[in-house]
């Protein structure tokens, strides 16, 4: 029988769209053929469009969005916006719906407590239950899908 996660009583988390999770060091958000769609339907572009202004391809082929250097040589996701926020915020990918339940986030209490250093909604807000949690890790967008290309 598996042992229980170090999480087995719930972690709390209050996303306060503070965008530290969308600026940053470099990084990847994998975007699956449906969220890219989507987002094309968001945008009211076709799919060929979107992907050619706002998503890259991997070396792996999976498609990620892309992002912006900043004054500082920091990047931003291209639908950051300091003033208003994640402008696809309703249509934003898994990976960033799943936040800060990845399975890397959630290894260890360290990698917990390294990932609220710069998050100030982990550990704040409602209780999310290990069952919940562990449904996100099973599924929180990190891995990727190759897309069907049009």
């Amino acid at each position: 029988m598996p042992a229980e996660p170090w999480y087995e009583q719930g972690l709390r988390f209050e996303c306060t769209r503070c965008g530290n999770c969308c600026t940053g060091p470099s990084g990847t958000v994998l975007v699956a053929p449906e969220e890219l769609a989507a987002l094309a339907e968001r945008l009211e572009l076709a799919r060929h469009e979107f992907r050619a202004s706002y998503t890259r391809t991997l070396p792996s082929g999976a498609i990620s969005l892309r992002e912006r250097e900043r004054a500082d040589g920091s990047h931003e996701c291209v639908f950051w916006d300091a003033g208003a926020g994640c402008r696809v915020y309703a249509q934003r990918p898994r990976q960033c719906r799943t936040w800060p339940f990845w399975r890397g986030t959630v290894e260890t209490p360290v990698h917990w407590e390294n990932a609220a250093e710069t998050c100030p909604g982990i550990g704040t807000g409602p209780l999310y239950s290990a069952a919940a949690i562990e449904e996100c890790v099973t599924d929180d967008g990190t891995l990727g899908t190759k897309p069907d290309l049009d």
